[in-house]
């Protein structure tokens, strides 16, 4: 999944407004934004592989530090407590890290059994919904649909930069996903991991834009 964790990002505004939306956006992609440089460091492993499911030709051999249960949920805990530490936000914190967990669970529903509980344990687990074109475009995208609306709902732009920053992020978003889903297959995992790296330009993206706009009155 990739804008369903969007989605969550954008919900968690109305939920916590003081919390900026890059912020939640960071949160709720932490592993994928962990994932690429372990590629690239020969600590995790990725395959080409067109057909593994339906809606991607990724298969995804070995990711048990960006991607287990156990290890996400000690990541939860670490992005959550540093916002604590920092703002001394409770509540603010502990969505934070539910965010962060929230894109394991989201990957579980889609993913085939490849989602391991632990980096020691060999059971690897996934409901597959990848095996479905349709239902994985139509889920997300109403998934996604319904984040960007309550967010730019809940918000008002105090500029230029809150309406057409924070639009036209969430178009190019939108755009990211259905070049990746309908795309043709990338030439091999280091470009995949190149092409990924670059994600986190996309919470910054996120945090300028929300600075420039407000909670909606």
């Amino acid at each position: 999944m990739f804008i369903g964790h969007f989605a969550l990002a954008y919900a968690a505004e109305r939920v916590e407004p003081d919390v900026s939306v890059g912020t939640s956006m960071a949160a709720a992609q932490l592993c994928d934004l962990l994932w690429p440089w372990l590629l690239l460091a020969g600590v995790e492993k990725v395959s080409i592989v067109p057909g593994d499911t339906a809606f991607t030709p990724l298969r995804f051999d070995s990711y048990p530090i960006s991607h287990s249960l156990v290890t996400v949920i000690g990541w939860g805990a670490l992005f959550g407590g540093v916002h604590w530490w920092r703002k001394r936000r409770l509540r603010a914190a502990a969505l934070l890290a539910a965010l962060v967990v929230s894109h394991w669970v989201l990957d579980f529903v889609t993913h085939r059994p490849d989602l391991p509980l632990a980096p020691w344990s060999q059971t690897k687990v996934g409901l597959g919904l990848w095996n479905s074109m349709p239902a994985t475009l139509t889920i997300e995208i109403a998934m996604y649909a319904a984040g960007v609306w309550l967010y730019l709902g809940g918000t008002r732009a105090l500029d230029a930069i809150g309406r057409w920053g924070a639009t036209s992020l969430a178009l190019v978003l939108f755009l990211i996903y259905l070049a990746s889903s309908l795309g043709p297959p990338p030439p091999s995992w280091r470009a995949v991991a190149l092409s990924a790296a670059p994600m986190l330009l996309l919470p910054l993206w996120g945090g300028w834009a929300d600075r420039h706009r407000a909670t909606a009155r």
